[in-house]
């Protein structure tokens, strides 16, 4: 079997329950997943990391 035939071959899993993502909600599995996600960045569970200071620590306004 070429990697033509085998859609599934270069499919990620759904980063937050492991199943098969689906191109509708790329890259999760479901709407339900997609939202577990945004929850997690809306409450600070992930950090992008930036040598940039949050305007007012650096002593400058």
């Amino acid at each position: 079997m070429n990697e033509m035939s085998d859609p599934h071959k270069h499919i990620r899993p759904c980063p937050i329950c492991r199943k098969p993502a689906v191109d509708r909600y790329a890259p999760f599995c479901s709407k339900r997943c997609g939202d577990v996600d945004l929850g997690r960045w809306l409450h600070g569970h992930y950090v992008v990391e930036s040598d940039d200071s949050p305007a007012g620590e650096d002593g400058e306004n």
